[in-house]
């Protein structure tokens, strides 16, 4: 999906109107993931993907308790701190912001179906795609079943 710009009046009518299947502010921002637009992927059989933070994970799961968590996690603390810094793209307060919540985030990575840890892109990969594959598989018997 690609992102929809809304102006703060409507992202709120639609959270009163339950429209969204998880919303969240994060770092000054707010993001969510229209529902329709889930359900209609799902009812025809799709797989779907949300790139969210815990916060909205856990909104999904409460919606949708048949969805799978994978927590993409950093290899260390450290690791996560350079890969910030050399993105460029925030300010040393905005990096110490994330790093903040990283530390929250990693403590609940363990109420997650999966945790995926990202110290080789190709490996982790394989092993998201492993975990996609499997649970597309499983829906699909359990469908037929």
């Amino acid at each position: 999906m690609h992102y929809v710009f809304l102006t703060a009046e409507e992202f709120e009518r639609i959270i009163s109107e339950d429209g969204f299947l998880e919303w969240a502010e994060v770092h000054g921002n707010r993001y969510g993931t229209p529902r329709s637009a889930v359900e209609e992927r799902t009812r025809a059989g799709q797989t779907v993907i949300l790139e969210i933070d815990p916060q909205g994970a856990e909104q999904v799961k409460r919606s949708m308790p048949s969805a799978v968590l994978v927590f993409i996690a950093p290899p260390s603390f450290s690791e996560l701190r350079r890969r910030l810094e050399r993105r460029g793209s925030e300010t040393p307060e905005q990096i110490e912001r994330r790093l903040h919540r990283a530390v929250a985030e990693l403590k609940i990575a363990d109420t997650y179906d999966y945790v995926v840890i990202n110290d080789d892109v190709a490996r982790a990969t394989d092993e998201l795609a492993c975990i996609i594959e499997s649970h597309a598989h499983q829906r699909v018997t359990d469908v037929k079943d």
